[in-house]
């Protein structure tokens, strides 16, 4: 029996993958795909929707991996809620539709570094956080809403609590710049108008 399985077992490998295998290969490529794009064109809406093709490959990743809560989570909260704010908060700034020369600084070599060093400090602490971590096969499936409730609201209240005050102050910042235009734009339409009626009073 022990060599039966050792026999199935030696059937994969790594030049022998399965279709999942290759279909999270093939998606996290997409993936990686529009989120350069996003970080990279000059149209705000199309960051904003490429956006959403970067963070629905993420959802399609958690399901590959049998995370079934945790990608319903991550299209109704991000591709729902936080490209919607993003999208809101745009259309309240009335940022511009076309190709903006303002959305390049100019800083992109230093910003590839922050991003370079960013990824490896990130994939650093998860290889040094799950070395030594075992699955329990036995128990609940991982990613289920039992095992993921359990982790969240016992380790990762305050992380959750701040992310929603985070949401909150994107929402706030928007309005307020929205209303500082307004008052700009009011101002500029009133001073236009005395300067109207005072050359009509000349003439």
């Amino acid at each position: 029996m022990n060599q039966v399985v050792h026999i199935a077992a030696g059937t994969h490998g790594f030049l022998s993958p399965t279709g999942v295998e290759i279909a999270f290969l093939l998606v996290g490529l997409v993936t990686l795909g529009a989120a350069v794009i996003t970080v990279t064109t000059k149209q705000l809406v199309h960051a904003a929707l490429w956006l959403v093709v970067a963070l629905g490959g993420l959802a399609v990743e958690y399901l590959l991996l049998t995370a079934e809560f945790i990608a319903w989570v991550q299209v109704l909260i991000y591709v729902g809620s936080v490209v919607v704010l993003l999208l809101f908060g745009l259309m309240l700034t009335r940022a511009p539709i076309g190709r903006s020369p303002d959305a390049d600084s100019g800083n992109r070599p230093v910003a590839l570094a922050v991003a370079l060093t960013a990824a490896a400090a990130l994939v650093w602490v998860v290889v040094d956080a799950f070395r030594t971590t075992v699955i329990d096969l036995d128990g609940a499936a991982q990613g289920t809403t039992d095992v993921t409730g359990s982790v969240l609201f016992r380790h990762w209240v305050l992380p959750f609590e701040a992310l929603s005050v985070l949401l909150l102050a994107a929402l706030v910042g928007a309005i307020v710049l929205s209303r500082r235009n307004t008052a700009s734009n009011a101002v500029s339409d009133a001073a236009s108008d005395a300067r109207a009626t005072d050359r009509e009073e000349n003439s």
